[in-house]
């Protein structure tokens, strides 16, 4: 029998996200100590490996955890051995869960929870979000434009600073269990480095490119906002990074973007630097460097292929 942590080691998902999987989904159902902490047999740890093996093949949360508990105990080791090595896509989702008409009765959910400051109505909407599709198609076409439409209800003065913050930090931690989901947090050498420059503070679409270009096999580390030009060129230097993308999600931060850019440039820096975001364009044009395109699987086929161009 395992702790929690032994648990986390031995499998690969982290704990946070582990106890997320187990409230949510029910993957798996440890015993408890009589001073009340959690314990993981085997069958558990191959349950995890076999649920993050999915995630990583382009499964849903959702889709994953059905597959796993589908599973008897005599199989779900086998099935998780045979993900490490498996290229298995993900079952096809159904188009009309992705529509424009059905994305929409999910924003308008996510919105009005975000009016009522309504925590379980916003969990509740981006449990059906997420369980309805890819990542990717859900990010696009339902998390962004929810977030957009809040952004424009909180300038009205019909959204209150709360309400965006509490759907802001519903959907980051949405984001953190894709990203943890999606492979170990120890990111091999030479990475593609994600994230915003000083002072960038919107950095839902970055960790959202980083989720899906980790999903895509990509060796991803995301930094996070708000991060300084020398410590942009610290970490691309210090880990010989492959690659460095920087979110510019508004038109006040071209300028920002610039300057991480400019360090970046300078002898022994990163060879290959991208931006993204809706700000992306502008930035790209004043420094030449490559701007992805605003659709998240797209802008990851462009910087692979950059990439491998590089090579």
């Amino acid at each position: 029998m395992y702790t929690i942590k032994e648990a986390s080691a031995r499998s690969g998902v982290g704990v946070p996200l582990l106890r997320a999987w187990e409230r949510r989904y029910g993957v798996v159902a440890p015993t408890r100590t009589p001073s009340g902490y959690r314990l993981y047999d085997d069958d558990a740890i191959d349950r995890l490996r076999a649920m993050r093996q999915l995630i990583a093949h382009g499964w849903s949360a959702q889709q994953a955890a059905e597959r796993v508990r589908d599973v008897d105990p005599r199989g779900i080791a086998d099935l998780a051995e045979s993900l490490e090595t498996s290229e298995d896509a993900a079952p096809e989702a159904d188009p009309a869960s992705v529509r424009i008409s059905a994305a929409e009765d999910v924003i308008a959910r996510i919105v009005g929870a975000a009016r009522r400051i309504d925590a379980g109505a916003m969990e509740a909407a981006l449990d059906d979000a997420f369980s309805s599709a890819r990542f990717e198609a859900v990010a696009d076409r339902i998390v962004m434009p929810a977030l957009r439409e809040i952004g424009g209800a909180w300038e009205r003065g019909e959204i209150t600073v709360a309400g965006e913050h509490a759907a802001s930090q519903a959907v980051l931690r949405r984001m953190a269990m894709a990203y943890e989901g999606a492979g170990v947090a120890g990111v091999a050498e030479r990475p593609v480095l994600v994230g915003l420059g000083p002072g960038t503070r919107h950095e839902i679409g970055a960790f959202a490119f980083a989720v899906a270009a980790r999903r895509a096999g990509l060796p991803v580390l995301y930094l996070g906002p708000d991060l300084p030009a020398e410590s942009w060129r610290a970490a691309v230097v210090g880990r010989r990074a492959r690659a460095a993308v920087i979110g510019v999600p508004t038109r006040a931060d071209v300028r920002r973007a610039t300057t991480v850019i400019r360090a970046l440039r300078s002898p022994s820096g990163a060879h290959l630097i991208a931006v993204g975001g809706d700000a992306a364009a502008r930035a790209a044009a004043s420094t030449g460097v490559l701007a992805l395109p605003e659709e998240l699987t797209e802008a990851v086929t462009v910087l692979r292929q950059a990439i491998e161009d590089e090579r």
